[in-house]
């Protein structure tokens, strides 16, 4: 299934507050499990995920330079927390507050990722997704898909900066 395919429809799917959405991956990002919350919210059956890259939810939405940022927490071994924005099979959106973590395998060895996602709670949609916007849009300066990795990147890196922030800090600082 080639979610790319897919056009974003700006309708909304929300879940429980109560209700944890968790995939596990290999170290490819490939997906080895998802459990019934993830398929209903993700619109997809276990058929259709298993063996799929995780980014078959990515939102046109979302900057490259989160999941940069994301993946290179992970490989290296650190846990992370991100707001993400996902898109379902038919095109909806949902935000989830993603913990994404390495997984080890009986000899320590690093064998993929864990993520447990949650429905973001207060405002803090609405104070991440100005960020984003600016993230996307210098991306899209660069017709060039590493420079514009980079130049998102940057920016990221300078807005942290200019907050005198960690990501993580600056992540747990939206919450409400």
């Amino acid at each position: 299934m080639a979610l790319q395919l897919v056009k974003p429809v700006d309708e909304e799917i929300k879940f429980s507050e109560e209700e944890i959405i968790v995939s596990k991956t290999d170290l490819k990002g490939r997906i080895i499990y998802a459990n019934d919350v993830f398929c209903r919210v993700a619109e997809m059956s276990t058929r259709d995920v298993i063996g799929q890259p995780h980014n078959i939810i990515r939102h046109p939405d979302m900057p490259r330079a989160v999941f940069k940022l994301l993946w290179d927490s992970v490989q290296s071994g650190e846990e992370i927390f991100a707001y993400v924005k996902n898109m379902s099979k038919t095109g909806k959106y949902y935000w989830v507050n993603a913990h994404v973590t390495p997984s080890y395998d009986d000899n320590g060895d690093l064998s993929g990722y864990h993520s447990n996602r949650r429905y973001p709670a207060g405002k803090t949609i609405q104070k991440i997704s100005p960020i984003y916007e600016k993230l996307l849009a210098e991306e899209k300066k660069h017709a060039n898909s590493k420079e514009s990795l980079q130049a998102s990147s940057a920016f990221l890196k300078n807005f942290l900066d200019e907050q005198n922030t960690s990501y993580a800090e600056f992540i747990w600082s939206l919450k409400d």
